[in-house]
């Protein structure tokens, strides 16, 4: 099931969670390519980290954009950074997707990271595996050839720790991952919480016995 705008819209500390097991997939002329995401980052437009916290740009314009956008934006000038553009249009609340474990098109992965191993253990990393670039920005991951896809488990401990690669507000706990995960970019230092749940599983699993007819 591709994920709906409803599930981005909520706060993106609990989409990061969420999107912990989910498949990230990107099909493009060259073939599917894909990943369960592993390693997620959220931003608030009250954080200073956060390219929203100033105000609408020209660059940063589709993190205003309704849920389900994507956001994509080039660091330090090389490398292509995916998010999921999270809460009600006009927040600026984004979920950073930092890491995969590679599923499909793992060959094509290769090719297109020229390397064999580490193909998608980092922001930069699995967008090039993936194939995204900047022309993504603005498009949805709710329909189109970038979606994710709902996983049905997280498949290990989820945790929090502090996030990485920013240098203001690098002391929230808001990188999320799979404890033990080899796909993770970089192994937490501390943990901050341990056994985070996914809700929305749940929720969608209420709903429909809900709109089970009796």
């Amino acid at each position: 099931m591709i994920l709906p705008a409803e599930f981005y819209d909520r706060d993106p500390r609990q989409v990061a969670v969420d999107l912990l097991g989910c498949v990230l997939v990107h099909d493009s002329s060259e073939g599917r390519a894909s990943g369960v995401i592993v390693e997620t980052e959220a931003y608030r437009p009250d954080d200073p980290a956060c390219h929203a916290y100033n105000g609408p740009t020209l660059r940063n314009s589709s993190i205003f954009g309704p849920p389900g956008t994507a956001y994509v934006y080039l660091s330090y000038g090389m490398h292509v950074l995916l998010n999921a553009v999270c809460g009600a249009e006009g927040v600026g609340s984004p979920v950073l997707i930092r890491a995969l474990r590679p599923l499909e098109g793992v060959d094509l992965m290769r090719y297109r990271r020229g390397r064999g191993s580490n193909l998608a253990g980092g922001p930069g990393r699995l967008t090039q595996a993936l194939g995204v670039s900047l022309e993504y920005d603005g498009a949805s991951l709710v329909e189109g050839p970038l979606f994710i896809s709902w996983g049905e488990s997280a498949g290990g401990e989820i945790v929090a720790t502090t996030r990485v690669g920013i240098s203001r507000g690098a002391e929230l706990p808001w990188r999320y991952l799979l404890h033990g995960e080899e796909s993770v970019s970089v192994k937490p230092k501390v943990i901050a919480r341990r056994n985070l749940q996914r809700r929305w599983g749940r929720v969608r699993d209420r709903s429909a016995r809900r709109a089970r007819p009796a």
